[in-house]
């Protein structure tokens, strides 16, 4: 099973739902596609007010699907077009979508969990939610824009510690570091969002949509990639930390 992104209307309230069964919501490269699909399609809806991006499962995004790496990131041109094609495809489809964006984040908030959440305008989480992207265990670095994008939203510092260390930080960390606006019990998160969706939905979605293109162009020029960030595709490491990965053993480096 590959998972699958599902799109769901809740009145002017549209929720976009990551899911993956069994994996903690990672991400396939199917599930990228999807998500630019469904981005680009909620940018021209003009009965759509907010955006709630949500996991199924307790769970918002544990990172990719590691099982198909193997399939394509030892070679560099398929490694560069899963990374700009599919992955920014998606990620880029949602920094380009002027429609208000709450992420509702609960559990494993990972990797590519943390790039989409990086992507909301709102970033509401469960107390027991856990952010990081442990990615150097797997002996790879984060593309360029990925990592650009997280150290804009995230902080340096912050992707710093995740991307360096693998650090993985809770809920109230992350609320001090200014990644999240609000940290709330766990079981009251859904409701939460919800309201706070409606009220977007009140206020004037012209206003809504300007504001995000102004915020948008205030950020400066847009995240770009480095044509020879790829170059490490077929390297040992790259192979021993995912092969390590799949047979549930420790990586040596």
């Amino acid at each position: 099973m590959t998972g699958r992104v599902h799109l769901a209307l809740l009145g002017q309230v549209a929720q976009v739902t990551l899911s993956h069964p069994g994996k903690f919501n990672a991400m396939s490269r199917a599930m990228w596609r999807e998500l630019k699909t469904v981005f680009v399609a909620l940018q021209s809806r003009a009965d759509v007010r907010c955006v709630i991006v949500v996991g199924e499962g307790g769970h918002f995004c544990a990172g990719g699907d590691i099982a198909e790496y193997p399939d394509f990131r030892f070679d560099e041109p398929a490694l560069r077009g899963f990374h700009e094609d599919d992955v920014w495809g998606g990620l880029g489809a949602m920094l380009a979508c002027d429609v208000p964006m709450l992420a509702q984040i609960e559990g494993n908030c990972m990797g590519a969990g943390v790039e989409m959440a990086s992507c909301c305008d709102i970033r509401v989480a469960a107390s027991g939610a856990r952010f990081g992207a442990p990615i150097a265990k797997l002996g790879f670095p984060m593309a360029p824009r990925e990592a650009a994008l997280v150290a804009r939203e995230a902080g340096a510092a912050t992707a710093r510690e995740m991307l360096l260390e693998a650090a993985v930080f809770d809920a109230g960390e992350m609320k001090a570091r200014g990644f999240l606006n609000t940290v709330l019990p766990d079981g009251t998160l859904t409701s939460a969002v919800l309201a706070r969706a409606q009220r977007i939905c009140a206020l004037s979605p012209q206003a809504a949509r300007l504001n995000k293109q102004a915020l948008r162009a205030a950020q400066g020029a847009p995240l770009s990639g480095d044509a020879g960030a790829y170059r490490y595709a077929d390297s040992a490491e790259h192979r021993e930390g995912i092969a390590a990965f799949l047979a549930k053993r420790p990586a040596v480096f």
